[in-house]
């Protein structure tokens, strides 16, 4: 296993009580092409992404799952919107 001091990705602190709760929908179908631009460690068993894509940003959220990875987004939207709520999700103020 994994020591945290080895990890070389940021983790997604504790969810602090009383913070705000994303909304997570089905990943969207069709030809995108979506660049990471950030994403916390693979360490846990779920996963997030920073992705954009077109001029548009969201947050891509894989729960590595047996026998298969569950993946879910946030609605797409300004980049700028996209790396505040990115700041606040590591700072355990949004989940």
């Amino acid at each position: 296993m994994i020591s945290l001091d080895e990890c070389l990705s940021p983790h997604v602190a504790v969810m602090r009580r009383g913070r705000g709760r994303l909304e997570w929908h089905a990943v969207r179908s069709g030809r995108h092409r979506v660049r990471v631009v950030a994403w916390t460690c693979s360490c846990r068993a779920t996963v997030y992404e920073l992705c954009v894509s077109g001029g548009r940003a969201f947050i891509r959220r894989t729960v590595q799952a047996e026998p298969v990875a569950v993946i879910s987004e946030t609605a797409w939207g300004v980049p700028r919107e996209a790396w505040e709520i990115w700041a606040a999700l590591l700072a355990g103020g949004v989940r």
